[in-house]
């Protein structure tokens, strides 16, 4: 691991902070280029501050440059907002984010986690699909629409 990346740290934090505000606007503006409103699945920061939430923030001194979180509902938890600035792509930050969202969802019972994300997010499909999370129907909110794909992953226990 390289210098840079040791010391970036995944901490759960308040989505609210102003540097987490500031990339959550960031990918907001990047989905929205890419795909029409009905088809963008965007949570604010005011539902990210909801009990159901958590929220990770990868920080490098101090500050947020990727972030994911979870949803936790009845019967698995569903990664939402994943992002990392895009300075930082290729350093296996959005690995790490991915990572510690499944620990966290093992960590609070969860053996399932899902995800849904759009057809043009190469990087994303790529992390997802490397880290055994496979297509499966749609769920939840979501509906059949051709530019949004679902996926679920089986948590392994460690106890």
């Amino acid at each position: 691991m390289s210098e840079k990346m040791s010391a970036v740290q995944i901490e759960l934090v308040k989505p609210n902070r102003p540097d987490v505000v500031a990339l959550i606007r960031d990918l907001d503006t990047f989905l929205k280029s890419l795909y029409p409103p009905e088809s963008t699945h965007l949570l604010d920061v005011e539902t990210l501050m909801q009990p159901n939430i958590r929220f990770l923030a990868a920080l490098h001194e101090g500050q947020a440059i990727g972030c994911g979180a979870i949803r936790l509902e009845a019967d698995y938890a569903e990664i939402k907002r994943m992002y990392v600035q895009p300075s930082w792509h290729g350093q296996g930050i959005a690995y790490r984010l991915l990572q510690a969202l499944e620990v966290l969802a093992g960590e609070l019972g969860f053996s399932i986690t899902r995800l849904e994300t759009g057809i043009r997010q190469d990087a994303a499909l790529k992390l997802y699909e490397r880290n055994g999370y496979v297509r499966r129907p749609p769920f939840g909110e979501y509906t059949d629409d051709p530019l949004s794909l679902c996926y679920e992953k089986r948590l392994t226990r460690m106890d």
